[in-house]
């Protein structure tokens, strides 16, 4: 027995020895690198998030609102002419098995204020089940029965998915009638002067290209996951898209069609912007969307966000260097700012320092991360972007750590569509669940009592949980309280307070407690 401890003893011994030969020589040098480029773009988002911070402050304060930075003015009938002073709007709903949401988006549509003679409402329908296509076809019939000039179109394949149908939409003869496009995903419910307010800044200004609105959500307050979606898209919106209208006249699209990516909107964008078009972006202006509230849904959807971009950065990058259209100005705002910072940095930073580098330094005594870098630069960004939705910044905490445990899907996504491997084309429709919920009081919106749910509402409960494990969550969780227990046992530097809060989060996540649950989902 004597023997056998001894024996352990030295095994142990020499594990020790080659560990910190490991650590000095290989471990410590990588670390310290690792520390340095976190360090270096973390203070790059901060300059990035405190610079659209104040373009956006700066055009509240003064009131520089779209229409005194263009011309507009309001769309009326002519005396002599009629309607015909309204421009042929073309508007394209995509969908695919839309069965929960088909009516609202076809019945806001069909809504809009806007001459019905002036208006072409084009349903692209890709769907593969027979009993939703005859469903969305039955709809379409009932409001070209009550005089809308609606048409409905299918294709025999997707290819290119939404961008696919996009394109093929646009062949038909009736739309060289038309003079502008608008395009609402299957979820999208415009307010009935949508057309009225955005159209004339294309008719007035003809430099404009694309007007984009503003989304609202019918089911923020569907669950915490969703109140957090709130959070960070209403930072994208409120802050991310005036500043880039104020200051570049450019912004990422959410909206000729190219399937080369899974973020067709984005690239409409950028090669619209690179001909010299500018954006502009109407805050006052609500459509009505509907967040993801299943945490699967969500996944699918950030893998999809975060890599068409990356991917899309790869194989525009030369082309925007190269592109005499464009100011060096704005260049460097599509390079540096659009793409590097905002759709590849963000994400690296967010799970290499906080997930991987501060748990490590943890069991690495060599080490040290600055106070500045891992407490007062991240707090700083942080209230940055936790304002965009005032209502909410006591969920600042939760919105953080969750933000951390999505960081592992993104730069999973960013790195796949930077290196165009595995799943870079996978297109999967983000979930509808088609609840009618009210929006908030303070939303101009149309009362909504009356549209009853076309499903019942999802209960947040299981029965079997096995089918919520997230295993890859589940893994980093219980790397982070390792390192949390440790950091509290040994060396005591307060990170174990971080480390165990978002250790938790990990599990709590990684076992599916996050979000709405749908049997069968």
């Amino acid at each position: 027995m004597a023997a056998i401890t001894e024996t352990a003893a030295a095994v142990m011994a020499v594990l020790v020895q080659v560990w910190n030969l490991v650590r000095v020589t290989l471990v410590v040098p990588l670390l310290r690198l690792a520390i340095f480029l976190s360090l270096m773009m973390t203070v790059m988002i901060l300059v990035e998030k405190v610079f659209v911070g104040m373009v956006s402050l700066t055009v509240r304060i003064i009131r520089l609102k779209p229409e005194k930075r263009y011309r507009w003015e309001p769309m009326r009938p002519d005396l002599e002419t009629g309607n015909l002073a309204y421009p042929m709007v073309l508007i394209q709903i995509p969908m695919y098995n839309e069965k929960e949401v088909y009516k609202l988006s076809i019945g806001a549509a069909c809504s809009l204020d806007w001459p019905s003679d002036r208006m072409i409402i084009q349903v692209l329908d890709d769907s593969t089940d027979p009993i939703v296509k005859d469903l969305v076809e039955l709809e379409c019939q009932k409001w070209k029965s009550n005089g809308v000039k609606i048409t409905y179109e299918v294709r025999d394949n997707r290819q290119g998915y939404k961008a696919g149908a996009l394109k093929e939409g646009m062949k038909y003869d009736y739309v060289q009638e038309c003079d502008y496009v608008a395009m609402f995903d299957a979820d999208f419910q415009p307010e009935s002067d949508f057309l009225l307010r955005t159209i004339p800044f294309l008719v007035y200004n003809p430099d404009i290209a694309l007007v984009q609105a503003r989304w609202k959500f019918v089911n923020a307050d569907e669950c915490m996951m969703t109140r957090i979606q709130e959070m960070s898209l209403d930072y994208h919106f409120k802050i991310e898209q005036e500043a880039g209208s104020s200051t570049f006249a450019f912004f990422g699209f959410n909206g000729g069609w190219k399937d080369r990516t899974t973020v067709e909107d984005m690239d409409l964008a950028v090669r619209a912007g690179l001909k010299g078009w500018k954006f502009v972006y109407v805050g006052d202006v609500h459509v009505k969307s509907e967040l993801p509230s299943t945490f699967k849904a969500y996944r699918y959807q950030q893998h999809r966000w975060s890599c068409g971009p990356a991917n899309l950065f790869k194989k525009m990058a030369m082309e925007i260097v190269t592109n005499e259209n464009v100011s060096m100005w704005k260049k460097f705002h599509l390079l540096y700012s659009f793409f590097f910072v905002g759709k590849i940095v963000a994400h690296t930073v967010t799970f290499i320092f906080y997930c991987i580098v501060i748990p490590v330094s943890v069991i690495v005594p060599e080490v040290e991360i600055p106070q500045w870098g891992v407490v007062y630069v991240p707090t700083l960004i942080t209230f940055c972007k936790a304002f965009g939705t005032p209502s909410s910044i006591h969920l600042v905490i939760f919105w953080l750590l969750f933000e951390n445990v999505m960081s592992l899907h993104r730069i999973k996504a960013a790195l796949t569509g930077l290196l165009d491997a595995g799943r870079v084309n996978e297109w999967i429709v983000t979930e509808k669940l088609g609840d009618a919920h009210k929006p908030k009081n303070t939303d101009n919106f149309q009362d909504s009592s009356n549209i009853q749910p076309l499903i019942n509402k999802p209960k947040k409960t299981q029965t079997n949980i096995w089918q919520r494990f997230y295993f890859s969550e589940i893994w980093i969780g219980l790397f982070m309280l390792s390192c949390g227990c440790f950091d509290l046992a040994t060396r005591q530097q307060g990170y174990f307070i971080y480390l165990f809060l978002q250790g938790f989060a990990f599990l709590f996540i990684g076992f599916g407690y996050v979000g709405t649950y749908v049997p069968g989902s």
